[in-house]
Order: structure tokens, then sequence, then C-alpha cells
């Protein structure tokens, strides 16, 4: 097995070994996690090195080499009767989103450091899904990437079922039965895929090669892109996404909304957009009306929200909103803003809900009203709630401003096959949710951590080493990529001019801005 591979086997070994744990040896499983999680994060470092001496990123020379091939490839004949191959590799994006999610799964295992109960098969759940996580971003052909896929959805039934809190087993139920029900659409897209072809294989970018007829496009494409947009809460199939939020324990929901979201992102953009170019332009306008609704929505219910969890949750809904929108619109600032959208959204909810559940293990509740005063006692954990704070609304110097700048210029520059005015019109309404962000954001953590303490709270401790290492991490990434964004920026680029020749652009056009 080569290097790929590694990136969703190393979970998985993990994973066993957690499970032969002796019983009652919770301090060892949670050993072995973090050993498991930090190895991986280490081979994921020498995989971006790998991959940075291969690409070299001189001058335009890298985005030649990167439009032509993947990286560290693998590429095995498994049931050759039906097509279906062992196809592994790395381009820009899926490496990005590989480093999303190792960052993610650590920082989650650190956040969990205080699980005792039936610790076994929590962190065994968590490392088989986020196993099927990784698999899907470095899947290259369909039948791998629906199997990873699923895998990386059903364990959060579990896990959430279990270890939640409040109404967990509907919120559980609820969450499954949506997924699944996305799954299907998925199916359906893929197997269209396969026949319409005519090839009779899964191998994506042999797919890629084919011109599929217009009608077949036009349904296609929807089919794909809602499949994929019920994971990445698209509206109005976001519903599932905040109950889910609200009874999941911590390091679910930092998975849940830091990577398992982003699938449906990353699907819409490699698989519907790739392959159906035709299609996203006659749909574009479409979903981009959606995602804007998705924008404002979100943002305004945010408003409305008094439980941490709910709050940070709907926020989310408006935030993965710029995912799909930078996606539909078609170009390659917008295209390529999604992309960083997708990994700065992932680190800072992250970032949130592992803040949150520090928080609610010390004062034992969620409810913004009932707490106030907090810097005073917690004043790690205060600084880190802002500078998420900060990120989410898009303040400069952050990964934040970074994704959200790219995506609104990208719906301004527009494309040849929408309306340049409505376009421009939703832009603006999309980007009206900056003010709105602002208000929730600031006015949620001023009535948390400012004002007087509350009796109750003066005897509650400030973060744990472990916690402590947790949040660094994920604050040190959204400042590093809003600081430094040039080299993440080289790092996605060569991967997108693919997507956006299969539009018919001519790609240089666009990198003008």
């Amino acid at each position: 097995m080569g290097l790929v591979s590694w990136l969703f086997i190393l979970p998985f070994v993990t994973a066993l070994a957690v499970i032969m744990t002796p019983a009652g040896r919770s301090d060892l499983v949670r050993k072995i996690a973090l050993a498991g999680t930090s190895l991986h994060l280490l081979l994921t470092g020498y995989i971006v090195y790998k991959f940075i001496q291969v690409a070299t990123f001189s001058g335009e020379g890298v985005k030649e080499a990167l439009i032509t091939q993947l990286y560290l490839v693998e590429k095995i004949t498994w049931f050759e009767s039906l097509g279906i191959q062992y196809f592994v590799g790395l381009d820009g994006i899926s490496l990005f989103m590989v480093v999303l999610t190792s960052i993610v799964i650590f920082t989650g295992i650190l956040a969990s450091w205080s699980v005792v109960e039936r610790s076994k098969e929590f962190f065994a759940l968590l490392l088989i899904l986020v196993s099927g996580v990784f698999g899907v971003f470095v899947s290259f052909d369909l039948f791998m990437f629906f199997m990873f896929y699923e895998v990386a959805v059903l364990p959060m039934y579990l896990l959430i079922g279990i270890w939640g809190t409040g109404p967990k087993e509907y919120s559980a139920m609820k969450l499954t039965m949506m997924l699944m029900a996305s799954s299907a659409l998925i199916l359906v897209g893929f197997l269209a895929l396969y026949h319409g072809s005519g090839l009779e294989t899964f191998d994506l970018i042999e797919i890629s090669k084919v011109h599929f007829p217009i009608a077949f496009q036009n349904w296609v494409f929807p089919t794909i892109f809602i499949g994929f947009g019920v994971i990445g809460a698209l509206y109005p199939f976001h519903t599932w996404s905040p109950d889910g939020h609200s009874s999941a324990p911590t390091a679910v929901s930092m998975l849940h909304a830091g990577v398992l979201m982003k699938l449906g992102g990353y699907g819409a953009l490699r698989i519907g957009l790739y392959l159906l170019p035709e299609g996203a332009q006659n749909w574009a306008l479409f979903f981009m009306g959606l995602t804007t609704i998705n924008i404002i929505y979100g943002a305004f219910a945010a408003i409305k929200q008094k439980d941490l969890k709910f709050f940070t949750a709907y926020s989310s809904v408006s935030h993965c909103g710029f995912v799909l929108f930078g996606i539909v619109t078609l170009n390659m600032i917008g295209v390529k803003g999604a992309v960083i959208q997708m990994f700065s959204h992932g680190i800072m909810t992250a970032l949130f809900f592992g803040l949150i559940g520090m928080v609610y293990g010390r004062t034992k509740t969620r409810i913004v009203t009932e707490m106030g005063g907090l810097a005073k006692v917690m004043p790690w954990l205060a600084v880190c709630f802002y500078v998420a704070g900060l990120a989410s609304l898009g303040l400069p110097g952050l990964a934040g401003f970074i994704a959200e700048s790219h995506v609104f210029l990208g719906g301004f520059i527009g494309n040849p096959w929408t309306d340049a005015t409505t376009m421009r019109v939703l832009t603006v309404i999309a980007t009206m949710s900056i003010v709105v962000t602002a208000v929730y954001v600031l006015r949620g953590l001023g009535q948390v951590f400012q004002g007087p303490l509350k009796e109750q709270f003066k005897t509650i401790t400030d973060a744990t080493l472990t916690e402590k290492i947790s949040t660094g991490v994920l604050v040190a990434t959204l400042a590093i990529v809003g600081l430094a964004p040039w080299f993440f920026i080289d790092l996605i680029e060569g991967a997108i001019y693919p997507l956006i020749n299969r539009l018919s652009l001519n790609a240089n056009t666009w990198m003008t801005f």
C-alpha cells in the first residue's frame, strides 16, 4: 500500500487497536487514539511536503503539471467485469481536505479527553467515521467514493444516539434518515453516469472524457447536487443539521460540522460540476438562489438562538451556503473561494463546537442568558471564542476573510451562461449576511463572556493542557491561512483548472482578479 492508502488505513487500524484495549482502561484508549491521530497528522504533513516537492510551485509550471495528473496514484483492477477499480490519489483540492480532516480529528480527540463512558466504542466509531471521510477525499472511482461515503455517514447514528444529549434518539434518527435519502439520490446519479457514459466503468477520470447529452445532464446534475447538498445543508434540506449538532457530543459536533458537511461541497464540485458542466450551467442560477436563502436564513435564524449549539449550528448553515454559492458561480475565483471556505469553515466550527463543549463541561449550561462574565475565570477559552467569532464574520487576517472575499468576487465577476445582473443582486444580498453575522456573534459572545460574573461560576477553571493544545492548534490554523493564503491558494489552484476548463472557459482570464 502506498502513502495515500495509509490516510484511511491508519485511522481504521487505530480503531482496531482501541477495540482490543482491555475493558476499563479509558486512559489507555485515549492515549492510543491520540497516538494514532498524531501519527496521522505527521503522515499528512509528509504527504504535503512530497506534494510540494513534485509540484515545485514555480511560476506557471505548477499549473500545467496539476492540470494533467494526480499525484501518488494507486490504481488496481478490483472487479473488472463491473468496471470497479481501487483508484486513489491526490490533487490540490483533495489534499487540502485531507489536511483539514487530519487537524480536526487530532483536536477532536484532545477535546474528548474526559469521555469515560464506553470510551472504547466511542473512540473506535469516531476513528471509523474519519477513516470513511479520508477515503472519500482520495477516491477517484465512483464505487469506492460511494462506499467510503456510507462509512463516513453511518457511525453518526450511534455516536449521537448513545453519547448525545437532549432528544438524542430523535436527532440521530432524523440525521440518518435525511442522509440516507441523500445517499439514494447520489447513488442514482452515479449509476446514471456509469450507464450513460457507455464505458461501463466507475473511473472518474475516464468518465470525465465523455460528453453527455444536454437532456441527460439536465436531470442528473440536480440529482447529484441535491444529493450532496443535503449533507452540505442546502436549503430547504438543512433541517437535520441543527438538531444533529445540538444533540451530538463535542468531538462528533467538531467532525460533523468541521468535516462531514464538507463532503457535500466536495462531492458537488468533484462529481457534479466536473462531470456535468452543461447541467451546472443550466441550473446555476436556480441553485444560486437557494444558496443565497441558505446564507441569509441561517444568519437570521442564528440571531434568535439562545442555546450556544443551535447558535453555531445555524451559523454553519449560513457559512456552508457560501461553499455551494461559490461552486455555482462557475468561475475560477468563486470556486477557489468555495474550496477555501470549506477549509476555513471546517476549522472555525470545529473550534466553536470544541469550545462550547469545554464551557458546557464547566457551567453545565449552554443557554446564553444563563451565563455572563466568564472571561474573568476562563480567559483562554474566551480569547479562542472571540477568534472563532471574528473568523466567522470575516475579519481580515483570518481564514474566513480570504474565503468569503473570493466567493463574493466570484459572484460579481459572473460567467457567460448566467444573467450577470441577477448574479450580482444575489451576491449583494448574500454579502449583507456579514452584517447579520457581526450582530449575532458579537452580541452572543458579549453576553457569555462580558459583564458581571455570576456567583455559581466563580470557582470554575480555565482550559486544561489538552484543551489548550486542541484550541491552540485550531486558532493557529485560522491565523496561518488568513495571514499567508498564497501557499494554500497555490495548493488548490492547479486542481481547479480542469474543472474550469470543463466549463469551456479560458481559465487565465479569471486569474487576473
